[in-house]
Order: C-alpha cells, then sequence, then structure tokens
C-alpha cells in the first residue's frame, strides 16, 4: 500500500490501532491527538511523525493536514463518548462531545476535500458507531453525535461521488477502548478489539464502500431491527441489557477517562 493516510485520535485505541495496521501494510501514516505527550510516544512506538491536532478547532486541523504531503486518505476517528442519564449530561459536555465527535469530522472532510477534489482522488472515512442507529438509554448524546456523522457522511459521499473522491463511514460495534470503561458488555456478546476495526479499515481503504458496519454480521440484523415495532425494541433491549447498560456503570472505572475528556 503507497498511499499516504492521516488518522486523527491516534494515540490510543482504535486510532492506534489503525496507524499500526496500515503502517504495516507499507502505507506511509501521519498521527495526530490532542493529547501530544501521548501521541508523541505513539508515533516514536510506531515510527511514524505525530503532531499535536485539536479537531475543535479549523487553524489546528488546518496545520495538522499542512503537514501531510499529498494527502490520500483522512480517518477521522477523534471521538468522545459521555453516558449517563441525560438530565444528568451539563451542557458543557453535549456542546464538547459534538464539538470533538460532529464538528471536528465536518472541519476534517471539508479541509481534506479541499485538498482531494482538485486532484480527482482520495478517501475520506469518517468512524461513525453502530450508536448512530441504535439509540441507548444513557447514550444520548454519543448517540445523537453518531448519527449526525452518518447523516453527514452520506451527504457529502453523494455531493462528491462523481469526483473521483470517495467518502465512508465505519459504524463499530462495542469495542474494548477507554470510551467503554466501566461498562459491561451487552449479555450473550463479545466486545470487538481496536484491531478488528482496524482491519476492517484497512480493508476498506483497499476497496472503498459507502458503509462498514463491524462486525459485518451485525449489519443485516441492525437493518432489521430499525423495522421492529418499539414493543419487540424494548424486549430485546431488556434481553440483552441495553436498557440499563449506560445508566448502571461502575462510576469509578470511568473516571479517569471522564476527567480526561472534560480537561
Amino acid at each position: 500500500m503507497s498511499k499516504v493516510i492521516a488518522v486523527t485520535g491516534a494515540a490510543r485505541g482504535i486510532g492506534l490501532a489503525t496507524a499500526r495496521a496500515l503502517r504495516d501494510k507499507g502505507a506511509t501514516v501521519v498521527i495526530g491527538d490532542i493529547d501530544e505527550a501521548a501521541v508523541t510516544e505513539a508515533g516514536r512506538g510506531l515510527g511514524v511523525d505525530a503532531f499535536a491536532l485539536d479537531v475543535t478547532s479549523r487553524e489546528s486541523f488546518a496545520a495538522f493536514l499542512g503537514r501531510v504531503e499529498r494527502l490520500d486518505v483522512l480517518i477521522n476517528n477523534a471521538g468522545v463518548m459521555p453516558i449517563g442519564p441525560v438530565t444528568e449530561e451539563s451542557e458543557a459536555d453535549a456542546r464538547r462531545c459534538l464539538d470533538i465527535n460532529v464538528h471536528g469530522v465536518m472541519t476534517g472532510t471539508k479541509l481534506a476535500l479541499e485538498r482531494m477534489l482538485p486532484r480527482g482522488r482520495g478517501h475520506v472515512i469518517n468512524i461513525a458507531s453502530l450508536a448512530g442507529v441504535l439509540p441507548t438509554p444513557g447514550l444520548a448524546l454519543y448517540n445523537a453525535s453518531k448519527a449526525a456523522v452518518l447523516a453527514f457522511t452520506e451527504a457529502t459521499r453523494l455531493e462528491v461521488r462523481e469526483r473521483g473522491v470517495h467518502v465512508s463511514a465505519v459504524l463499530p460495534t462495542f469495542t474494548n477502548t477507554e470510551l467503554v470503561a466501566g461498562t459491561r458488555s451487552p449479555k450473550g456478546q463479545k466486545n470487538c478489539e481496536p484491531e478488528d476495526i482496524a482491519a476492517a479499515i484497512v480493508e476498506l481503504v483497499g476497496r472503498p464502500r459507502p458503509q462498514v458496519v463491524v462486525p459485518r454480521r451485525l449489519g443485516p440484523q441492525t437493518r432489521l431491527g430499525t423495522l421492529l415495532p418499539d414493543g419487540v425494541k424494548r424486549a430485546i433491549a431488556r434481553k440483552y441489557g441495553l436498557d440499563t447498560l449506560f445508566l448502571d456503570y461502575d462510576h469509578a472505572a470511568r473516571k479517569v477517562y471522564d476527567a480526561r475528556i472534560r480537561s
């Protein structure tokens, strides 16, 4: 793979695993993250260029992409996931969640398109979530942000698809990163690992498609689920514990993550 690929939110989790997988495939990878110390360490470990990046700042994002020569692929991965009752989520949490998860993706996509459209080639990959199509109690802010990412990604894809540039969304299920700290897995379901999502992204870079669900088997189930009556959806949520998953959780186990995303 000879592509030049930039990955945001790559100091840890899915972003770091994706950067590693793409590097191993021969891509030239550049990573960014708001945690400058962590991304610098990650870049050193991977042997790739790493820079501080605040996706909520157009100036910071433009400077980051300005360091990437001949950008082929941008992976908008940076995101945060506040959880808990919607009435207890602060205005600051709501604004920060939307600023990072939605506006950050929008800004990155637009800046990348400015570079790609004149050349008539390129690929923007936005990391969304199955949470964007499966509203869940205790996850209202995150649900809203990822639904917005999905709508934005698809509309942008339709707008530029005849101009040689691909725009795709990736929808992971529960994945073992800091985002799910203190929560439990749905009954009978094993969480994905960051490497599972990274493998799907590597495949998507090689064969662009509009949307990828990880794991793939959940794609048909998710589409079918949206057609079910509300009573059936509620019964399924109770069966798998989805109705309490993000309301009844270990606050102490999330303390470090919550403090970091609010700092």
